[in-house]
């Protein structure tokens, strides 16, 4: 497994189990790891997201709704389309191809813990 994708692991992990620095911390990492070019703030723009609706526990957000709702068809569905929908497309710059691997990632880390339903 790629660095960046065991890093997002860690980061999936600490989020799930609320423990926000651990997870500031792996959020960091992954910003250094993912660069300062617009792929890399697509990117971080994508984590920092998720770090801020879980920790405001915003019901709205579709990054609270699937760890709160432990939906497993849901994600395995947008995991599908932003693979083959949206990073497919030629004319996404670098910014949402940045942001849509995050969230790639993120979904196959999500996807990958043995204790979802």
């Amino acid at each position: 497994m790629p660095a960046r994708e065991m890093r997002m692991e860690m980061f999936l992990r600490a989020l799930l189990r609320r423990d926000f620095t651990k997870a500031k911390a792996h959020l960091e990492k992954l910003q250094k790891m993912a660069g300062s070019d617009e792929w890399g703030r697509g990117y971080g723009k994508a984590i920092n997201g998720f770090l801020s609706a879980i920790k405001d526990n915003d019901p709205d957000a579709l990054i609270v709704q699937l760890v709160t709702e432990h939906d497993r068809k849901k994600a395995e569905e947008l995991l599908k389309h932003f693979q083959e929908v949206i990073l497919e497309h030629e004319f996404r710059d670098e910014y949402e191809k940045g942001y849509y691997t995050a969230w790639v990632e993120f979904l196959k880390a999500y996807l990958s813990q043995k204790t979802l339903a």
